[in-house]
């Protein structure tokens, strides 16, 4: 079997049409150069900071290795020994015979599924070459003798951000199913391709934003974000959304639900299908979110203690003011987790109680274990941010989210950039690409501050370490009951480190870990019947020992949460309808702050 073949050739493109698609490209190529001479101008060039301190990290670990240069040669045969195998195993393939491969990807590695990669013995002499010299690069530099940790951890991120942008499906020629296209169309995926990267840098006002979805496919409060309810009370930071019951009764303990400030809530109510927000209220809740505001300069200065007074403490005064109650749920997400932790160390201090239960999504109070974030964790490049957020007032959502995107480079960076400029498609429709689109800012004081002390110095895990509005924060004094549920396969808050966190109350702990990552583990509906859970009822002294007791569960964890959170009390009340409560009605949920984007804002 060939890469094409004349049957698949498609007739020629129509003339008007190629002559329309070349005239746009050279009108946004021309525009986008004078653009970047015009910017260049005013700015004066300069040459490129290291602000990541890569540079630096190579230069130490490259010393290190260059100081035993018997294991450099070592390394180096075993590269030659390896490529002498694929040699033979591609002559035996060439003649026809079966030969055993030497390297093969891993079976969730989707960059290779298209079967030419192993049919084709020139695709299939491409993908291993690759892999091999992936291997061995990855393996002379993972563990240099003599480098710390965190230089370490610096060298491995991004040499595997450079052997991921380098593997051959990322290029028109070495990608089976790219060079079908390109034969098939005679060239029109290219110039499209090229079309869609103009377009990308235009919409990133000079800088490459890589489109992942179709954001026009989709409308808050249309057909994302439609859970039905209302907007109750607005501040400077939040907007306060409470949802139209769906049962006659509700549980008496209403349920607050903290999101991320990085992100917007709708993480929570996608579609009908997979909303928490729409399944908990099923369940007979009365359901709240916090929705964070997307700061400008204006709110500079607002600092984390602001966040725990006018935010999350203004929310519980607010959700017990609505419905009369004393005690309430709450429920919080990745960073909404610390500032709900925060939270209730602090109301533990002032004897408040009215938090009686407490869930945690992915949440770290102990950042011992940081994971592959902390690689842009350190004094240079936190240093650096704090220089950038202080000329403007805050950090602007789209570094954060590219941040994050490397994280999984593959599947947020070149799977996109095969598909819009290689193959000259459009991105599919995809309701979390654009939740993951719609980026959020940061105001400066209160990022500055998050990352120098949780993340760098690790405060919040002692007692006393950080002190808000006054108050010492203890997490050990936390006594209410508390469920956490991690992910397996999290990048973003390693399980065991949410483990760590989980061990800071003094109150009682269930900890339950989902299967899947960050997001898919957690936005896991029951009706889907996915990935499973782990459950053990004792909190063991590490994560390896918690796990090695544990039991995996079938379906969905959110059914064993609904158990535990109903068996802390189960009393009900008439179901609350947000309109006739004592605050009052602002607006219709989703609200004007999650509909502010900032990928829509006209630049200046």
């Amino acid at each position: 079997m060939t890469a094409t073949s004349p049957k698949e050739h498609a007739p020629l493109p129509d003339p008007q049409e190629i002559a329309k698609t070349y005239a746009e490209v050279a009108q946004r190529a021309s525009k986008l150069l004078t653009d970047h001479i015009h910017r260049q101008a005013k700015k004066g060039i300069a040459a490129p900071a290291d602000e990541l301190g890569i540079a630096q990290a190579f230069m130490d670990m490259m010393a290190k290795m260059l100081a035993n240069p018997y294991k450099l040669a070592q390394a180096q045969m075993n590269l030659v020994w390896d490529y002498f195998s694929l040699w033979q195993h591609s002559t035996l393939r060439f003649m026809g015979l079966d030969a055993p491969p030497v390297a093969q990807p891993a079976k969730d590695d989707k960059r290779f599924k298209d079967e030419q990669w192993e049919e084709h013995f020139l695709f299939d002499f491409i993908k291993q070459s690759y892999l091999i010299t992936a291997r061995h690069i990855h393996d002379s530099v993972c563990c240099v003798e003599g480098l710390d940790e965190h230089t370490q951890k610096k060298v491995n991120f991004f040499t595997r951000q450079f052997i991921d942008a380098l593997s051959p499906s990322n290029f028109a020629l070495t990608n089976p199913t790219v060079f079908r296209e390109t034969v098939k169309s005679h060239g029109q995926n290219l110039v499209k391709g090229f079309n869609n990267l103009l377009r990308d840098i235009e919409a990133g006002d000079g800088q490459l934003r890589v489109a992942m979805t179709d954001v026009k496919a989709f409308e808050l409060g249309k057909n994302v974000a439609t859970t039905p309810g209302k907007v109750i009370f607005q501040n400077e930071l939040i907007q306060l959304l409470q949802f139209n019951p769906t049962t006659k009764q509700q549980f008496k303990r209403p349920l607050l639900i903290f999101p991320p400030w990085i992100n917007k809530y709708y993480i929570l109510d996608l579609r009908e299908s997979n909303s928490f927000i729409k399944w908990a209220t099923d369940q007979g809740h009365s359901v709240f979110v916090m929705s964070w505001v997307n700061p400008d300069e204006r709110l500079a200065e607002k600092s984390f203690e602001d966040y725990l007074v006018d935010a999350a403490l203004v929310a519980v005064d607010k959700v017990c003011e609505q419905t009369g109650e004393k005690e309430i749920n709450c429920v919080a997400y990745c960073l909404g987790g610390t500032l709900l932790g925060t939270t209730l160390a602090y109301m533990a201090a002032k004897k408040d109680k009215r938090i009686a239960s407490a869930t945690f999504f992915t949440t770290m109070l102990d950042f011992s274990i940081p994971g592959e974030l902390g690689v842009f964790i350190d004094e240079q490049q936190v240093s650096s941010l704090e220089k950038k957020m202080a000329e403007r007032g805050f950090l602007e959502g789209s570094e954060m989210a590219g941040t994050f995107n490397m994280l999984r480079s593959n599947d947020l960076i070149w799977s996109f950039v095969v598909n819009n400029y290689l193959m000259g498609k459009d991105p599919f429709p995809f309701d979390l690409l654009f939740w993951n689109s719609d980026s959020t800012r940061m105001p400066y004081a209160m990022h500055s501050y998050y990352l120098r002390n949780m993340y760098m110095k690790n405060l919040l895990k002692e007692p006393g370490g950080i002190t808000l509005d006054g108050v010492a924060i203890d997490l050990g004094k936390i006594k209410t009951p508390s469920y956490f549920v991690s992910t397996i396969e999290d990048h973003i808050a390693p399980w065991k480190s949410t483990y760590l966190g989980a061990q800071r109350f003094a109150g009682p702990v269930r900890f339950v870990l989902g299967g899947s990552g960050h997001i898919a583990g957690i936005v896991n509906p029951p009706a889907a019947n996915k990935y499973g859970y782990w459950l053990n009822d004792k909190l063991a002294d590490t994560a390896d020992e918690w796990m090695a007791g544990a039991q995996q569960q079938p379906g969905s964890w959110w059914t064993d949460w609904q158990q535990w959170v109903s068996a802390q009390n189960d009393q009900k009340v008439p179901a609350r309808d947000p309109a006739k409560g004592k605050l009052g009605v602002l607006e219709d949920a989703p609200g004007s702050f999650v509909k502010f984007r900032l990928d829509t804002q006209k630049k200046s």
